[in-house]
């Protein structure tokens, strides 16, 4: 029996699921989880959708996301499996992890190459371009019969993470897979626009005055930008400033590795990475306990924005030495 058979089968043997993501979830974390209690209500399940924060708002549009709960308002829930989408390790789900009691059943779905099969099952697949193609794989080996919102949702896991499709995860399976979600003519540009080109003209004047002020690190195989607390507030919730800010970056030529590190308080710094092919991101992060795939991840850091700074750069002067 393959892993894809025993997760069907944990699925249809139970009753009450928990479906959750990655804390600050991207489209194809929170695609993913609405597309898994699309499936779960359809066979008849009770799915409860929880996440550590809210949508955000720029996200709202898509089909079922009004339903996630947030974990502070969730004070307990009964449920018989915990399926986790999108997420490298449970850490990641933030407070979501106290809703789940120790020796409760949890099926870890992913696509990252630094999962650490956290789960009872472990469904892991780092040569899939997105949670949501996997799971357009469960959901046809299911049986399971495809609605639009199902495939807008899953659509947009594949549109996001692999860039549009410009990416190397984009592969003609990602595009045969797309060319089936579009049988229920929704419409790709208005899911395009709504991701990438809906930016609010306030956060457009302000991202202008920010993105000027990158800097060059190590003869030029590296580009760094800090975001401080003060910084992001003056952004909206509708824009995806860490998004739009690689999606700059990256036009520029001859760079190895691109850097945002943004300070989330006195004692916690945020970084995301990118890089060409060149370097594996991913491997860097992992030494902070972090994660993701091997051209974008990121981590944390239990320290302010200078003292965070001066520690992952050093480490990565390291890996550029290899």
């Amino acid at each position: 029996m393959t892993i894809w058979d025993r997760v069907i089968q944990a699925i249809v043997a139970q009753k009450t699921f928990l479906v959750t993501t990655h804390v600050n979830p991207d489209p194809d974390a929170l695609g993913s989880q609405l597309a898994m209690g699309i499936f779960l209500h359809t066979l008849g399940k009770k799915a409860c959708l929880v996440n550590e924060e809210r949508v955000p708002k720029r996200l709202l549009f898509l089909p079922g996301a009004s339903q996630i709960k947030t974990a502070t308002t969730v004070k307990s829930i009964n449920f018989d499996v915990a399926i986790i989408l999108d997420c490298g390790e449970l850490d990641r789900i933030g407070k979501v992890r106290h809703l789940i009691p120790p020796g409760k059943k949890i099926i870890n779905v992913d696509h990252h190459i630094t999962n650490n099969y956290f789960g009872d099952l472990n469904l892991i697949q780092p040569k899939a371009c997105s949670t949501a193609e996997m799971l357009y794989t469960l959901f046809l080996k299911a049986n399971h019969r495809f609605t639009k919102d199902l495939a807008f949702n899953l659509y947009m896991g594949l549109m996001t993470d692999t860039g549009s499709f410009r990416f190397e995860n984009t592969t003609a399976r990602t595009h045969q897979i797309c060319a089936d979600l579009m049988r229920f003519r929704f419409s790709v540009t208005d899911a395009y626009r709504r991701i990438y080109a809906s930016i609010p003209p306030k956060d457009l004047k302000e991202f202008t005055k920010l993105i000027s002020r990158f800097d060059i690190l190590f003869n030029g195989r590296v580009v760094a930008i800090k975001l401080s607390r003060k910084i992001l507030s003056r952004f909206s919730e509708q824009f995806d400033l860490r998004d739009t800010i690689f999606q700059f970056l990256r036009s520029m030529g001859g760079i190895d590795i691109f850097v945002i590190f943004a300070e989330i308080g006195h004692s916690k710094t945020r970084i995301n990475l990118r890089s060409t092919e060149k370097f594996n991101v991913a491997a860097l992060a992992k030494d902070f306990q972090g994660g993701g795939h091997q051209r974008a991840s990121g981590c944390t850091i239990g320290k302010g924005m200078k003292e965070a700074q001066k520690i992952f750069i050093s480490r990565m002067a390291e890996y550029l030495r290899r």
